[in-house]
């Protein structure tokens, strides 16, 4: 059994009931043919917010109508439907991201980020590509590395938007800017592909898990999100390593060691020396349990 969670601040995780019914919604949805963006974004959030119930979710999913019906009807070429998304989100309704956000779990959910008008790039960028979407618009994510934003139109009409900077829309070589700003590299176009609904969720739960790493005392946060991110039809091996990581660290040494012995059985068919390691610290976990 898990040790209870500390009084930890709010957000709180659901009770265990709730979330093993998220989870099997998440999964259900994740692996469907057109994954719902919006409803994946918001069982993640359900799953970190306790209080966000159904009449929530639903409200949620109404308020991106509600802002899309505000959107001009069709206003034109990509730039066109970039500057409408600029002037309703942005400067109207003052959707925006400050270095602070990258501090707030919130950040990370998307009925919060409706909420607070505030958020990371990413979750900015969901809401601008839902609001677009339900508009009709030619819209889609753009994962450039160290920064997330909007395109508009095909690659060679593609506009591409700046919701973390209130919608601005990029010109020249600002995208470059961001890209050397972020990480030092170049700016390649491969980088400048649309993002599918699963790799933008996915990048989403990275995020909540660095988030939840710098604050070691809420690796309950790190471990739903691991868990989660395993809940996707395409994920890296090494998370079920993460989450028996976390599992020790939490003081679940029976599950986190049979998760140790588990990838050490994925492990072994390309490397025996890093199984054997993997078995070992399984042992030690649970030597722990005396």
């Amino acid at each position: 059994m898990r040790p209870p969670n500390p009084p930890y601040p709010p957000p709180h995780p659901p009770p265990s009931e709730r979330s093993a019914e998220l989870r099997r919604r998440f999964a259900e949805q994740a692996r469907s043919e057109r994954p719902d963006l919006s409803a994946l974004c918001l069982l993640v959030a359900a799953q970190a917010d306790g209080t966000l119930d159904e009449a929530g979710i639903d409200a949620a999913e109404i308020e991106l109508d509600e802002l899309a019906g505000r959107l001009p009807f069709r206003p034109g070429g990509p730039r066109s439907w970039a500057v409408a998304l600029r002037e309703l989100l942005g400067d109207r309704c003052g959707f925006r991201g400050s270095a602070a956000d990258y501090q707030r779990l919130e950040s990370s959910l998307l009925h919060e980020v409706l909420r607070r008008r505030r958020g990371l790039p990413i979750l900015l960028s969901v809401v601008w590509m839902e609001v677009a979407r339900r508009a009709g618009a030619p819209v889609y994510g753009v994962a450039l590395p160290g920064h997330f934003v909007v395109g508009f139109g095909p690659p060679e009409e593609q506009v591409l938007a700046d919701p973390f900077d209130g919608g601005r829309v990029l010109a020249g070589s600002d995208a470059e800017v961001l890209v050397a700003g972020a990480t030092g590299a170049s700016l390649d176009p491969s980088m400048l592909r649309p993002a599918d609904p699963l790799e933008v969720v996915q990048r989403i739960l990275n995020n909540v898990r660095v988030w939840a790493t710098a604050r070691p005392e809420r690796s309950d946060v790190g471990l739903w999100a691991v868990e989660l991110a395993l809940l996707l039809p395409s994920h890296p091996a090494r998370l079920r390593y993460e989450r028996a990581q976390l599992l020790v660290q939490r003081g679940d040494f029976v599950e986190g060691a049979g998760e140790l012995e588990a990838y050490a059985g994925v492990v072994a068919a390309v490397d025996e020396v890093a199984a054997d390691r993997l078995r070992q610290q399984a042992q030690a976990a649970r030597a722990r349990l005396n």
